[in-house]
């Protein structure tokens, strides 16, 4: 047996498991990647995804506002 402990080659992801598309934004709602961002994670350079995991932070995957609900409704 080799003392050697067994190591994986794993990429980098910011990915948390939260995959859902925001309608507006076109981000996803857990990590804040764009779809095409997050097909091609695998095939970038490691500097391509360094930078866009450092612009991550001050995306905003969802808008904050709210849009009115129940009392925009009856408003209109």
């Amino acid at each position: 047996m080799s003392d050697e402990v067994w190591q994986r080659a794993e990429i980098e992801s910011p990915c948390v498991k939260l995959c859902a598309i925001h309608p507006e934004t076109r981000l996803c709602l857990g990590c804040a990647r764009s779809m095409d961002e997050i097909a091609a994670w695998g095939r970038m350079a490691p500097a391509e995804r360094a930078r866009i995991m450092a612009e991550l932070p001050s995306r905003e995957a969802a808008p904050k506002g709210r849009r009115g609900g129940r009392k925009a409704r009856l408003e209109r």
